[in-house]
């Protein structure tokens, strides 16, 4: 499994300023982080790992986003014209991102795993703002540019928004329960 310490080797070798926090007390997901560090929630980034059910295949598909906007299964299923998107299951996460399921982090994400971006992301950060996110690990977290994370991620920038108010009505069955075993 990735750690902060894969983390912050590859941010070395990239020469990108960065801080690993450790944290007074463990998280149990990513949507703690605003409380446990006295940050917005806006600048608190996770990763939301969906089951997609597309045609007859399966795969999963990984969706960065804020902690204050968390990506919604139908506007996610709107998008990618998906006939059932779900939240993975623990098992799925931990095997399609090499994180623990409850604290994935944005970087270091296998190539093969399709990511979204959610541009609400970008357009609700300071470029110079630092943001912080799960480093794989549940005592610490990566404090980091937004700028920098950004430009690190590798995914397709996309408008969940939109997605979601265009296809509203039709996508609203396709909204899901978390599965059991489901993080927050």
């Amino acid at each position: 499994m990735k750690d902060a310490l894969a983390i912050h080797r590859r941010l070395l070798s990239l020469q990108i300023h960065h801080e690993i926090v450790r944290l007074p007390r463990a998280m149990t997901c990513a949507d703690d982080l605003p409380d446990i560090l006295h940050v917005d929630p806006a600048s608190c980034v996770r990763v939301t790992v969906f089951e997609v059910t597309a045609r007859s295949e399966r795969r999963p598909v990984a969706v960065v986003g804020a902690v204050a906007a968390p990506p919604r299964p139908g506007a996610v299923a709107a998008l990618l014209g998906a006939r059932k998107v779900r939240p993975a299951p623990a098992f799925l996460v931990n095997s399609a991102t090499d994180y623990a399921a409850s604290a994935v982090a944005p970087l270091l994400l296998p190539d093969e795993l399709t990511v979204l971006v959610d541009e609400r992301l970008a357009a609700g950060l300071d470029p110079d703002q630092p943001v912080h996110t799960p480093t794989g690990e549940r005592r610490t977290a990566l404090r980091i540019r937004a700028f920098d994370l950004l430009s690190l991620i590798h995914g397709k920038h996309v408008d969940l928004q939109a997605a979601r108010h265009r296809h509203g009505r039709h996508t609203a069955h396709r909204e899901a329960r978390p599965a059991a075993g489901a993080t927050c």
